[in-house]
């Protein structure tokens, strides 16, 4: 996911300040998962959990990241769809439902893991963590084709 975001980066970054914007907060993102799963390079050497502290502040971050996508980047490509042509509105109209869904598993994860009495919820945390890791994989493929709407429309 890391060089899927370097590549987006590349592509797209310092086009728009929106667009910088959220693949900033996607890297914070992305470091803050690999930390708490313990992926390369914040591999723990003693293959403990984390702290249930620090699965919070990643939530934080995940409803954080979410909310923008839906509450300002992907209203303002949708009006960009709809004003350049039926191809586009058609996109962003198949694009934007499929995103929805993984919203939904990053919404059930963080309310898991916020609503928990106590750390014994950490034992469920690398099954669920692979299963919204996916989750996120097709998030930010998906996100990644309104990125280009969004560069191609407000670029140039």
């Amino acid at each position: 996911m890391l060089k899927q975001l370097e590549r987006a980066e590349q592509k797209w970054g310092g086009a728009n300040t929106l667009i910088d914007q959220w693949l900033n907060h996607r890297r914070k993102l992305l470091i803050n998962y690999c930390q708490i799963a313990g992926l390369p390079p914040y591999e723990a050497i003693d293959k403990s959990l984390p702290a249930f502290k620090s699965v919070k502040e990643f939530c934080d971050l995940l409803v954080d990241y979410v909310s923008e996508g839906h509450f300002e980047v992907y209203d303002r490509v949708v009006t960009a769809c709809e004003k350049n042509g039926e191809s586009s509105q058609a996109l962003a109209q198949t694009i934007v439902p499929k995103i929805s869904e993984t919203t939904d598993m990053a919404l059930d994860f963080n309310d898991k893991y916020t609503s928990a009495s106590d750390d014994k919820i950490l034992y469920q945390l690398d099954k669920d963590l692979s299963s919204l890791g996916d989750a996120m994989e097709t998030r930010f493929q998906l996100e990644d084709q309104l990125l280009e709407v969004l560069h191609s429309k407000y670029s140039a």
